[in-house]
């Protein structure tokens, strides 16, 4: 009897130990991808992504042509647009706005290495945490990690930009012109700490929907690692 009770937990552990064995050898076997795997895979679809985010808003009307980032007057300066419309002032405002974009498309040609070093720098529990986040993990880690490289480097870029195309000088006007009239609450003529912040969010907005075209559709999923990562990930959020 105590011999019987000696060995009970002997096989018991055995038999589990089997047991484990073989679900882990089951799992190999369907290909379940291995912690650099998933991490590999999560790093190819965050260049892929960024990449074609960066591409697309830095080219001609990446930003003016797009509707999803297209960036208009400021909140608080969007009645003073109207009234100088209502003043025929129409080419002045669509000169501030036309300027304001090309000034973040110059920018955006700028974000593709930052956000490339923060993918070099990414820990494996970074990325395996992004995989099976939420459908948006990748663009809140990035917007997280990147936001204050985004802004120091797009500053000195969209000031210039904005003085090489007018944007200074014609939202200048526009506010000078405002502000002259009566009754007004006066605007501030600099508009690039405003027009930095847009662009940082226009690229979010790209990056945001190009990760979730990669989680939702496998024909972009274009390399092993990405297909065999995310593949993981939809078997795991079912």
């Amino acid at each position: 009897m105590k011999k019987l009770l000696i060995l009970l937990p002997i096989v018991c552990l055995s038999l589990f130990s089997f047991e484990t064995l073989t679900r882990s050898t089951q799992a190999c076997a369907q290909g379940t991808p291995s912690i650099l795997d998933m991490a590999g895979g999560i790093k190819d679809a965050l260049l892929q992504g960024t990449a074609k985010s960066t591409n697309q808003l830095s080219a001609l009307n990446g930003f003016f042509g797009n509707a999803a980032v297209k960036i208009l007057f400021p909140p608080q300066a969007q009645k003073a647009e109207k009234t100088l419309r209502s003043l025929g002032l129409n080419k002045l405002c669509d000169n501030v706005i036309l300027s304001l974009n090309r000034a973040a498309e110059d920018a955006a040609k700028q974000a593709e290495p930052i956000f490339m070093d923060a993918i070099k720098h990414m820990s494996i529990s970074d990325a395996t945490h992004i995989l099976t986040g939420g459908q948006d993990a990748a663009t809140q880690y990035f917007r997280k990690v990147t936001s204050a490289q985004l802004a120091a480097k797009f500053k000195p870029i969209i000031q210039t930009s904005l003085n090489k195309v007018g944007a200074t000088k014609y939202y200048g006007d526009a506010a000078q012109a405002y502000n002259k009239l009566p009754f007004v609450s006066h605007l501030d003529p600099d508009i690039s700490n405003y027009a930095t912040q847009k662009a940082i969010d226009g690229i979010f907005v790209e990056i945001a929907l190009e990760e979730l075209n990669i989680r939702k559709n496998i024909s972009v999923r274009s390399t092993p690692l990405m297909q065999k990562a995310f593949s993981f990930a939809d078997q795991a959020i079912k």
